[in-house]
């Protein structure tokens, strides 16, 4: 699109000729996969600090662990190292609690980044109204947004939108289906 003749914002609160819908929509749609990527940035900058942080605890426990382990188990000091090690077992317990979280945090980044990148695909065919109504450019964008799937359930969802099921009851069946495993842990 030529920017002197189309321009770039909204328009819709002063149509005028040159106004379309279409233009509309490719902007809400950039906006939309923008904001996506820009959360990822603000929250992957937390994220590794807590991991950082919580690779730190799990070999301080590990090296607390092991210092335990050696006092003797007699007396006041094999009380003490009891305590210690049911302690440090209950806190490699929970470190090991927040790494299942962690992985389920990296799936919800990989899962977003997806979107992003399929919005902006999708912006882009229908900022083009030479591939706009072209259904062959429509099944590539299906086969490219499919192909960033990573776990079966999501193809599956896909799939079952694709051939016809609404998009709610689609995601109700992946949400019970995730419910089902989500005792797993997927390692990606």
């Amino acid at each position: 699109m030529n920017q002197k003749s189309h321009p770039r914002g909204s328009t819709a609160h002063m149509p005028d000729l040159n106004w379309s819908q279409v233009r509309e929509t490719v902007l809400l749609l950039e906006l939309a996969a923008v904001q996506i990527e820009a959360a990822m940035k603000d929250s992957n900058a937390s994220v590794e600090v807590l991991t950082d942080s919580f690779t730190s605890m799990a070999s301080n426990m590990q090296t607390i662990s092991e210092t335990a382990s050696k006092l003797p188990d007699q007396g006041d000091v094999g009380t003490a190292k009891q305590e210690l090690l049911g302690i440090a077992g209950q806190v490699s317990g929970m470190v090991h609690q927040t790494i299942i979280a962690f992985q389920f945090y990296d799936k919800l980044v990989q899962r977003l980044s997806h979107v992003g990148l399929s919005l902006g695909d999708l912006s882009n065919l229908v900022g083009d109204n030479g591939r706009l109504f072209n259904p062959g450019e429509w099944v590539t964008l299906q086969s490219r947004i499919r192909s960033k799937y990573t776990t079966r359930e999501e193809i599956a969802m896909f799939d079952a939108v694709m051939q016809g099921m609404s998009v709610q009851e689609a995601i109700d069946r992946f949400m019970a289906e995730m419910k089902e495993k989500s005792d797993d842990i997927e390692l990606f």
